[in-house]
């Protein structure tokens, strides 16, 4: 079994084909999906999708690109919402200073914020970084007890030592199957303990399936390099990403059949 652990199935590229997306999943042996709410608007669509599937579940925060309209408003919302037991994570949060769609300061007090509710409520973290290492680092290093994975890992050296010295999870892309791709040697120096396979599906579909929307199903590609990588099997990378996933968002993911 495969446990797409970031995906953002609530997304209106799945709308005309939802349920073929969870049948073509279901076919490739994804048991289960965490869906992504970067949002309120997309954390409740989330949560519904959670609600009328066991093979969901659902995360809830404020994305950086958002984060301009964190406020206390904001603040009670997500804590609210870490108390579900359907809301396995806090997030998608974190720092973004290539698109910067917010100020950096709202940013990192958007971030910091999360942390601590996710920290009180003993929720996990799912946290985007891009070109914002050191901040980033810092603020995970502000908040020691919290859990959490790094997700579609591209950064650098001083995020991976954080995250490594934190006993943080990272869970890699499609990104990891593009030519592009150059972190063979970051995958390695990963404890397998800590790894995690994504899709961040409609984005970042996998060779061979460049150009088309990504989807749960096509995790299997990241499996298959990671595999290649690090040595074992596919089946064993299988094993070992899913007992990780389970580990880090509960035995919610574990819930493997549809309902009634």
């Amino acid at each position: 079994m495969l446990i797409d652990t970031h995906c953002h199935l609530g997304d209106a590229a799945f709308t005309d084909d939802f349920a073929e997306t969870l049948v073509r999943a279901e076919a490739a042996g994804v048991a289960h999906v965490v869906v992504i709410g970067e949002s309120r608007e997309s954390a409740a669509r989330a949560l519904e999708l959670a609600t009328s599937d066991r093979r969901l579940s659902a995360t809830a925060g404020v994305h950086p690109h958002l984060a301009r309209g964190w406020d206390q408003s904001a603040s009670r919302w997500l804590a609210d919402q870490l108390g579900d037991p359907r809301i396995v994570a806090a997030g998608e949060m974190g720092l973004d200073y290539h698109y910067d769609n917010s100020p950096r300061e709202r940013q990192r007090d958007a971030f910091d914020a999360q942390m601590g509710l996710a920290v009180a409520a003993g929720k996990p973290v799912v946290i985007h970084a891009r070109e914002a290492d050191e901040d980033v680092a810092a603020i995970l290093r502000n908040h020691p007890g919290a859990a959490g994975v790094l997700h579609s890992w591209s950064s650098g050296e001083t995020l991976l030592r954080a995250g490594l010295d934190l006993g943080f999870y990272f869970s890699f892309s499609g990104m990891v199957t593009f030519r592009s791709w150059h972190g063979d040697d970051v995958i390695r120096r990963i404890p397998r303990d800590r790894i995690l396979l994504e899709t961040d599906a409609p984005y970042l579909a996998p060779v061979p399936h460049r150009g088309k929307r990504n989807e749960p199903a096509f995790v299997v590609e990241v499996a298959r390099r990671i595999a290649a990588v690090i040595g074992p099997s596919p089946e064993e990378v299988e094993r070992i990403t899913t007992e990780n996933a389970v580990r880090l968002f509960g035995t919610r993911v574990a819930l493997l059949t549809p309902d009634p």
